[in-house]
């Protein structure tokens, strides 16, 4: 089954490893994510997001989450569900 595209990167903030993601489809914690863009390609878990500094377990289309990541990703970047 193909990746879903489920966001995009709009900001990264490196000193703490978090991206800011536009949610174009569902996704929730422990679900697993492709990002893709730049030239780079990696997979991880989602393990953490958070909406206004809250906690949240799921996102949905048309919100704006932060999320941690394993590496250093660029404005642009996407973000796929791995099926």
């Amino acid at each position: 089954m193909a990746d879903t595209l489920v966001g995009k990167i709009t900001h990264y903030f490196d000193k703490i490893g978090v991206a800011v993601v536009e949610v174009l489809a569902p996704i929730k914690v422990g679900d697993q994510i492709k990002i893709s863009g730049h030239g780079n390609e990696f997979n991880q878990e989602v393990t953490s997001m958070q909406i206004e500094h809250q906690q949240i377990q799921e996102a949905q289309r048309g919100q704006t989450v932060g999320m941690k990541i394993d590496q250093p990703v660029k404005e642009g970047d996407e973000v796929y569900k791995v099926e």
